[in-house]
Parts: structure tokens; C-alpha cells; sequence
């Protein structure tokens, strides 16, 4: 189970970072084209979810590898299940439909497992 969830902390922090790093380095333009709604946000908006990422990424690997604050990981876990929540809210919210918001979806339902199982069954 604890390689498992390693597997788990090692994707979700690469897909995080790639997501975020993607956020910071964009142009707004380009950001535009790819994903439409980015337009409905001001730009220092998208940037914060993009550091918050990227954070989210660090701070699921960091703390476990260096041994300090390993509660770290369960925390960075449930802050970026949370932002998929919302995220995935954003879509049905302005009708994407289920497809565009199944990746957020997905996402959120393995950070809440990582972070449920470093809480309590699987602690570092």
C-alpha cells in the first residue's frame, strides 16, 4: 500500500507541476486559446493557481523524502483535492459537460485518497 501511494504522490506531483508550470509560463494569449476559461479569471488569479500547484507538488514529495513535516504530504494532498473540486466546478458550472470536468474529477479523487491514507492508515 505505502508503494502505492508513493506511485500516487510521484503522478499527482508531476501532472501539479506540469499543470502549474504551464499556468506561470503561458501567455495570457495562449492561455486563452488552449482553455477558454481562463479568460472569465484575472490573470493574477490563474498565476496564484499556478504557484499553489506547483507548492502542492513540492509538498507532496519534500516532506516525505526529507523525513520534515511528513503531515505535509497529507495536507498538500487535501489542498489540491480541494482546488479539483473547484475546478471541476468550474466546468459544470459553465456547462463544459462531464468530460472537461472528469480529469479535475479524477484528480481530486486520488489527492483525497493519498491524503486520507497518510492521515490514517498508511502514515508516513
Amino acid at each position: 500500500m505505502n508503494m502505492l501511494l508513493w506511485i500516487f504522490a510521484f503522478v499527482l506531483a508531476a501532472v501539479f507541476a506540469a499543470s502549474g508550470a504551464a499556468k506561470l509560463l503561458t501567455a495570457r494569449d495562449q492561455q486563452i486559446e488552449r482553455t477558454p476559461y481562463v479568460e472569465d479569471f484575472p490573470h493574477s488569479v490563474i498565476l496564484g493557481i499556478g504557484v499553489l500547484e506547483i507548492l502542492g507538488a513540492f509538498g507532496l514529495i519534500l516532506p516525505a523524502v526529507t523525513g520534515v513535516l511528513p503531515v505535509l504530504v497529507a495536507l498538500a494532498a487535501a489542498g489540491l483535492a480541494i482546488t479539483m473540486v473547484f475546478a471541476a466546478l468550474v466546468h459544470i458550472r459553465r456547462g463544459d459537460g462531464l468530460a472537461k470536468a472528469l480529469p479535475s474529477i479524477v484528480l481530486a479523487i486520488v489527492s483525497v485518497f493519498v491524503a486520507w491514507s497518510r492521515f490514517g492508515p498508511v502514515p508516513l
